[in-house]
């Protein structure tokens, strides 16, 4: 996806919250927000959100001395989407369709987005709204077929505590599942760690980074591992507004899960704020 006008204010928004996730001071949040700007200033315009991202958010890492600056808060997310996970698994198994209901779920937990905002809804209204709302773009039936014939899955988390979510669809699955995270930390994005907290290690045949550390899944930055496991799968899962922007032409192997959380998303989708999708990439 490209990078829109609109996309500038946001990073800037971006960088403001994460220098503080870090710890940083006034003085030094003024030196990360002056390289951030000169960067913006000089991009490419064949760059894409993910790409612009993680050089952001390479600044303010080098800038803090802080590897990790939403650590804490995706812990908080993690703990509070486990507090829901007995009654989601109860949800799904009382539903007359329990895959239905659980790739619902799933979209439902990418709520949990501190890339888009320090705040998110109430998790169970987000539950209730998305189990209710119709899709904005629906091609679940494409996806249940292709899922049908595979003997695998590649599923592309998100963000850490809508890792719970991805487990509860995961355990509903009644195939194989390669999870995997980022291999670096950037944003509140999961990285293995956030992985083993949410229980994934216990659903997912396979636990797996991408050894990259983009909001998002960039293959040229990837690890050979990961991109041989991409090559392979039948069919990817990915998750989250990330993955949507690097993958949304990836072919139709992809099928992109998310919630639309920012007008970019919106404009370039064509579907609305709010909007629940469950889409086929398209080819390249």
């Amino acid at each position: 996806m490209k990078f829109y006008l609109d996309c500038y204010a946001c990073f800037v928004r971006q960088t403001i919250n994460a220098a503080r996730h870090a710890g940083c001071d006034d003085p030094v949040q003024h030196k990360i927000m002056v390289k951030v700007l000169e960067l913006l200033q000089n991009l490419s315009p064949e760059t894409t959100p993910p790409h612009v991202a993680k050089a952001v958010h390479g600044i303010i890492r080098a800038y803090s001395n802080n590897p990790d600056p939403y650590k804490e808060a995706k812990a908080r997310c993690t703990r509070a989407a486990m507090e829901l996970y007995d009654d989601l698994k109860a949800m799904v198994a009382a539903s007359a369709d329990p895959l239905g209901t659980a790739l619902r779920l799933a979209i439902a937990g990418n709520i949990i987005d501190l890339g888009v905002s320090d705040e998110h809804e109430d998790l169970w209204h987000t539950v209730d709204r998305v189990l209710a709302q119709d899709y904005a773009v629906d091609d679940e039936a494409i996806l249940r077929r292709e899922m049908e014939m595979a003997d695998h899955i590649l599923y592309l988390g998100d963000n850490a505590g809508e890792t719970v979510f991805d487990r509860v669809l995961i355990e509903t699955l009644d195939k194989p599942v390669v999870y995997a995270v980022r291999g670096r930390p950037i944003l509140n994005d999961a990285i293995m760690e956030d992985a083993i907290a949410a229980g994934l290690d216990k659903a997912a045949t396979t636990l797996l980074d991408n050894g990259a550390d983009a909001p998002g899944t960039i293959l040229s930055l990837c690890k050979p591992e990961f991109v041989e496991a991409y090559n392979k799968a039948p069919v990817i899962i990915a998750k989250g507004q990330g993955n949507y922007e690097t993958l949304n032409n990836a072919g139709p192997k992809v099928f992109c899960l998310l919630q639309i959380k920012c007008p970019v998303i919106e404009r370039d989708m064509g579907a609305p704020m709010g909007g629940i999708i469950l889409r086929q990439s398209t080819a390249l």
